[in-house]
């Protein structure tokens, strides 16, 4: 079993940076894949960016790539995602979440993640 916490969402104006974090408790985080998904209101809750158990491969989706970045501390138990230049179309509660499938492969599906956490609000104002 494992629990995600979130951290480090805001208001932020267009053009800032901010930076997520998703502590997570057990030993076996490090085997784990991990993702970042969000949903604004209204809309589903899409991919934002995922990485290997390693760190080793990652995915963004197309609207985020050169912007936002994805990294993990195995050591800390922890993932984040860094946020840069961001827009008003940012804006969303965002949510952490691991999978037992280690490796990034395609384009990651929500249905494959088995853990998630409570979500964090990212404010984008124009």
């Amino acid at each position: 079993q494992v629990q995600l916490i979130e951290s480090g969402g805001g208001l932020v104006q267009a053009g800032g940076s901010l930076r997520l974090s998703c502590a997570a408790s057990g030993r076996t985080f490090r085997s784990y894949g991990m993702g970042w998904f969000r949903q604004a209101p209204g809309k589903e809750r899409d991919i934002v960016a995922a990485i290997s158990w390693s760190g080793g491969s990652t995915y963004y989706v197309d609207s985020v790539k050169g912007r936002f970045t994805i990294s993990r501390d195995n050591a800390k138990n922890t993932v984040y995602l860094q946020m840069n230049s961001l827009k008003p179309e940012d804006t969303a509660v965002y949510y952490c979440a691991g999978t037992v499938a280690r490796t990034v492969v395609g384009v990651p599906s929500r249905a494959a993640y088995d853990y998630w956490g409570q979500g964090t609000q990212v404010t984008v104002s124009s």
